[in-house]
């Protein structure tokens, strides 16, 4: 694509672009509007040069799929960092480099990266653009797959540069795959440096470098990198939280109406859940975002939460009309895939979409693939990005400036045995206490002992762009300086009898549980004392039409202390990695932990 008028008369936006311009030495600079017809073309560029596969427009109208290089296939934690100016201040739990060194690395790498290529020049808002907690950021990428994703990822192009106006504030994200072409170079469909990668953000300048990979997070720095690991430190400053955090609304037969948010590391069913189908007659569910929650107290007392993205990037693998029929029917047409197989007929497939495989397939290295084979057919963190407001389930307000009040947090983690299907915490205090023990159990598929406790945060581990013991301590005081404040609780959809097997059905079913926290939300629901929080009382959880044995129930919500206090020292070495920077709220609540579970 040729060059373009330049839109708009921000100063420091056109010395920076022109800035990185000169750095990175592009052969041209495309200045993006977000319309449609740029859309179409930028897809068409990409299935001539072999990236986008046009999907059948029978089976998938307006739809395309790609498939990354082998090197470049997820996100990269150990490539990533927070570069604060003092290491103490990203913490124990991110990568820190001294702003110095890094800037001086990382201006080398860059320096003539997009020689042979186009720069595209990305502004983009995070949230509506009339809300007041929308960020703006300006990306500028060398990808065309980049700008593709973050059109459907946010709201990118000439409204974004409206709202940031001559002189707004703007967040700089600077994006190249890390693969220049000489005169006479060959290009390949999917070009990224296979040898060097760098996600790098700087919280005091609020800044976004990444170089090396093209592949979601990595490389749509609206997502991760903005919206949470920048953002984390925006709320920090400024009294507001961004958390990795679903968005969801549940409707009672009568009616009354409560949101919820839920923090939920991966593969703990996460956006599932954000698009729940009912089994509970007269009980409804609606989504309003699947990953990301900005919240913020508003006059009337109360904490809303806004879900600052405008599409959905979700795992593929898994999803099926029976674990996520919304999400089936959101992916029909309109959509990115990557690194999903294609079928003989011009689809996309994955391991879970159908109960039988199709016979032949090209796998997502273009590789044939037949039914049985002992390699998958898609890769297992193959995605799809797609708009939301192509989300059957979606609440009308999910675009409202305001957000939407929020009456519970959920959080949760993937627990074979000890922690029940769901408490309440005791009070606000507690649930931070939760939120900062949230853990997982290895499988035999992870790295580590089975059983070992993986924690993640408030599912925050990867996201947080500060000390995560400042991150609990900026929840406490959200507690301290606020009265109407959400209930919190706790959810564990995995625990396991004897045989492996799983005792919640889950899917459809868990809004048995949401029943029951709505009721508690609102004051009723009996709820029985346990040294972990409070369980639903015996028969007071709702399963009508359920097929569930009373022993079963019963070793849903019970809690296994002995488990829980052969656990303590796992609990014991994660908050010790904080030292004297993790509030003494917490410690005093592990130490309550420890005495309620030697009493029993």
């Amino acid at each position: 694509m040729s060059e373009t008028t330049v839109p708009t008369k921000h100063a420091k936006l056109l010395s920076w672009v022109e800035e990185i311009a000169e750095l990175t030495q592009p052969d041209s600079v495309h200045w993006c509007d977000g319309s449609a017809a740029e859309y179409d073309a930028l897809c068409q560029l990409l299935v001539d040069r072999g990236t986008f596969r046009r999907l059948s427009e029978a089976k998938r109208p307006g739809s395309y799929l790609a498939w990354s290089d082998a090197s470049d296939v997820a996100r990269l934690e150990d490539r990533t960092f927070i570069c604060s100016e003092r290491e103490e201040d990203a913490g124990p739990t991110n990568n820190w480099r001294a702003p110095a060194e890094m800037r001086a690395e990382l201006e080398a790498l860059f320096r003539g990266a997009m020689q042979g290529r186009t720069m595209y020049v990305l502004p983009f808002s995070m949230g509506p653009v009339d809300s007041d907690q929308t960020a703006i950021g300006v990306q500028v990428t060398d990808s065309a797959y980049v700008a593709v994703s973050m059109r459907i990822m946010t709201r990118m192009g000439l409204s974004a540069l409206q709202s940031l106006g001559e002189d707004g504030e703007f967040v700089p994200c600077v994006h190249t795959v890390g693969a220049p072409l000489g005169d006479g170079d060959a290009d390949v469909p999917w070009p990224s440096d296979s040898e060097t990668k760098y996600i790098v953000h700087y919280p005091e300048t609020r800044e976004i470098w990444s170089y090396g990979s093209g592949y979601g997070g990595n490389a749509l720095l609206g997502k991760k990198c903005l919206a949470l690991r920048i953002a984390s430190v925006m709320a920090r400053d400024e009294g507001w939280m961004a958390e990795h955090m679903l968005i969801l609304k549940v409707i009672s037969p009568e009616g009354r109406i409560k949101y919820f948010t839920g923090a939920f590391p991966s593969a703990c069913g996460k956006t599932n859940l954000s698009m729940l189908v009912s089994t509970l007659p007269g009980w409804k569910v609606e989504t309003l975002g699947d990953d990301i929650a900005w919240m913020k107290f508003r006059e009337d007392g109360r904490l809303y939460a806004l879900n600052p993205e405008a599409g959905f990037f979700a795992v593929a693998p898994g999803t099926s009309p029976g674990t996520n029929p919304n999400a089936v029917a959101a992916i029909r047409e309109n959509t990115v895939f990557t690194n999903c197989a294609l079928t003989d007929d011009g689809d996309v497939w994955w391991e879970g979409l159908t109960k039988e495989p199709p016979a032949h397939a090209l796998d997502w290295q273009g590789e044939d693939w037949m039914a049985g084979s002992d390699r998958p057919a898609a890769h297992p963190n193959a995605r799809f990005t797609m708009p939301i407001p192509q989300v059957p389930s979606l609440a009308p307000e999910w675009e409202d400036p305001r957000g939407v009040p929020i009456d519970g947090v959920l959080l949760g983690g993937r627990r074979a045995t000890g922690v029940p299907l769901v408490r309440e915490a005791f009070d606000w205090q507690h649930g931070v206490f939760l939120g900062a023990t949230m853990s997982s159990e290895r499988t035999a598929a992870a790295v580590g002992a089975v059983g070992e406790l993986r924690f993640d945060p408030f599912a925050m581990l990867p996201f947080c762009g500060y000390n995560m013991a400042d991150y609990f301590r900026h929840w406490l005081e959200i507690g301290r300086t606020h009265q109407r404040l959400p209930r919190i609780f706790y959810v564990n959809w995995f625990r396991k009898d004897a045989d492996g097997r799983f005792l919640w059905p889950g899917f459809g079913e868990n809004i048995r549980v949401l029943e029951w926290i709505f009721r508690r939300c609102e004051g009723e629901g009996e709820a029985a004392e346990t040294p972990i929080g409070f369980v639903p009382a015996e028969g007071d959880l709702n399963l009508t039409g359920l097929d569930l044995d009373p022993g079963t129930l019963r070793a849903l919500l019970t809690v296994d202390e002995g488990v829980l206090a052969d656990e303590l020292a796992q609990v014991d070495e994660h908050l010790a990695r904080f030292g004297d920077r993790l509030p003494p709220e917490i410690a005093r609540h592990f130490d309550e932990l420890k005495r309620r579970l030697a009493e029993c």
